[in-house]
């Protein structure tokens, strides 16, 4: 890749490599370049490796974002490269008493009563102010069953609300949410903070399925003192019923669409036709042709012959 231009701000694409990227995915990843390109932002692209990867996936996710006509800005990052940069945010929090160590199982979160409004196996803050006798106790118990207490936030803010080019103002929970599991794996809301503004990243697209997440992720970085990205989340891609569309759902990568029979232009073209922009062959066409202020609101219901 090219040197970084010095552009202001950047966007970004951050597939997990854990099974090759479906329509839905390549189109968020092509909306994502697009808006980036559109406003003069850098584009980077992260592999948020830290849990379920699959041999070969990267490398395959990779050849198929060239193969669409994407093209990304500085070296690529890898999560697992990066614990220091999560480690030292970590002890920025706890130098503020944001954080708390947590003995609950899984088990016991989801079993236990949850607070009045809160959502089923929402985080009930058994933890959080435990005694120091009690605190002990907890991690014995932790010895015992030998894994380390999880790491929560200590949220001050009930609630933090961002704005969304597509969906709006958006109010959310903001939760004592984890920042290191018990098996010592950095939490995906703290990772991704931390990565976006290593990146110089302000502008994240991504699938609106993470839409409830932007709160509590804009709040962690307000208290790590990094500037909150905007937003915009882009519909999901679902099959005939209405579920988010997956593997099993058939031919619904890239490869599989080469097996059927398709050209890349093709594939694009499908993306672009579900824009409402016919006659797309790559992603420059998109890039050139597209208003997001005229991004389709509801799903994209994939339906794939062959």
């Amino acid at each position: 890749m090219p040197a970084d231009p010095i552009l202001p701000g950047a966007g970004r694409y951050a597939p997990s490599p854990s099974g090759d990227l479906h329509l839905g995915n390549l189109r968020t990843a092509i909306l994502a370049w697009a808006l980036a390109r559109r406003t003069g932002r850098a584009f980077r692209l992260r592999v948020e490796d830290l849990d379920r990867v699959r041999e070969g996936s990267e490398q395959r996710q990779l050849e198929d974002l060239v193969a669409l006509g994407l093209d990304w800005d500085g070296e690529v990052v890898r999560q697992s490269a990066r614990g220091a940069a999560y480690s030292e945010a970590i002890a920025h929090l706890e130098a503020h008493s944001l954080v708390f160590e947590c003995y609950c199982t899984r088990r016991e979160i989801l079993e236990a009563p949850s607070a009045p409004h809160a959502p089923p196996g929402a985080y009930p803050g058994t933890c959080r102010d435990l005694s120091p006798a009690a605190r002990e106790q907890g991690r014995q118990r932790m010895r015992e069953l030998r894994r380390e207490p999880a790491l929560r936030l200590r949220a001050l803010a009930p609630v933090w609300t961002v704005r969304d080019l597509w969906a709006g103002e958006v109010t959310g929970t903001v939760d004592d949410l984890v920042l290191r599991r018990g098996d010592g794996v950095v939490a995906y809301n703290l990772a991704v903070v931390v990565d976006d503004a290593a990146a110089g990243v302000d502008q994240v697209v991504r699938a609106d399925d993470l839409l409830s997440s932007a709160p509590r992720q804009a709040y962690l970085a307000q208290l790590l003192g990094v500037p909150e990205p905007s937003y915009a989340h882009v519909p999901l891609a679902v099959n005939d019923e209405g579920a988010r569309l997956a593997k099993r759902d058939g031919a619904v990568t890239l490869r599989d669409r080469y097996a059927q029979g398709e050209s890349v232009a093709e594939v694009v073209g499908r993306i672009g036709d579900s824009l409402g922009l016919a006659g797309c062959r790559t992603a420059a066409d998109v890039l050139e042709r597209w208003d997001p202020a005229g991004l389709p609101r509801e799903p994209w219901v994939v339906q794939l012959p062959g």
